[in-house]
């Protein structure tokens, strides 16, 4: 095995379109309900994990094959998702190809649809796909017609469940179509070595100087508090730093002014009279 395509369908409370795909997957209900994968471009196969099938050990251990190359459509997805299904840490990023990083680099719609319909592939991804993917990879509003229940299972529609098995083949057929399409417009190895970059930045977060950082916010409190100090003396305020009692100190000697923004404190400066108070 050198290659292996796959897309996935999953389930989380969590909103992923509001919190990302790092929250979405660490929710304590998060599992995968569907993996479709081809091996090297061949025929592509479904594991249905929501009804007690098992990845096949060859795929499996491809998974954490760095030698193994996968690829997916927003990989940063299937990749993030899969870490937390094997739970041995992040996937290494450096295996992963992500074919909607390539449809960017040509200038191509970002949406897996988009492609599709521009380069004219003889499958298309399905339409209908976002019901079925509101219907079982959220969670449903409790109605006295739906018994109450707060999720939708594959038993509760088995005619929705079937479509949603061919809907999720289809995304990895239509996948493998694009990547052969693009074939002959690579994207540059540089250019992977950014993508696996940003993706460990997402995965681990980038290092600070937290030294720096504290002493930062010292020298912040400290020139703070010398400046309220100072403004103290020179207006006799309680709390200078309060907008109502400056705008007032401001009137009493001469100067009126709606706001203390940034750009009316600029203009103000140009006209005041000097000195103040």
């Amino acid at each position: 095995m050198k290659t292996l395509s796959c897309d996935i369908e999953t389930y989380s409370s969590v909103d992923l379109t509001k919190c990302g795909v790092y929250k979405y997957s660490e929710s304590p209900d998060f599992e995968i309900l569907l993996f479709a994968y081809s091996v090297d471009g061949g025929d592509v196969q479904l594991v249905d994990l929501a009804a007690g099938e098992t990845l096949p050990p060859d795929v499996f251990d491809a998974l954490t094959d760095d030698a193994v190359l996968k690829w997916a459509y927003n990989a940063n997805f299937e990749r993030v998702c899969l870490s937390r299904y094997l739970r041995a840490g992040y996937l290494n990023p450096t295996a992963w190809r992500c074919s909607m990083v390539w449809a960017a680099y040509m200038g191509l719609p970002l949406s897996l649809a988009g492609v599709g319909a521009v380069l004219g592939l003889e499958k298309q991804k399905l339409a209908g796909g976002k019901d079925l993917i509101r219907y079982f990879c959220s969670p449903c509003r409790p109605t006295q017609a739906n018994g109450q229940r707060m999720r939708n299972l594959p038993h509760h529609a088995p005619e929705k469940w079937a479509a949603f098995r061919f809907y999720n083949r289809r995304d990895v057929e239509v996948e493998i179509s694009v990547q052969a399409k693009l074939a002959k417009f690579p994207v540059p190895e540089s250019l992977w070595g950014e993508y696996c970059q940003d993706q460990h930045i997402n995965d681990f977060g980038v290092q600070l100087d937290m030294t720096l950082v504290r002493q930062a916010v010292a020298a912040d409190s400290q020139a703070r508090a010398k400046l309220v100090r100072l403004m103290r003396g020179l207006t006799e305020l309680d709390n200078p730093n309060s907008t109502q009692q400056m705008k007032q100190w401001l009137a009493d000697n001469g100067l009126e002014t709606d706001t203390l923004g940034k750009k009316a404190v600029a203009e103000l400066l140009k006209t005041a009279p000097e000195p103040l108070g």
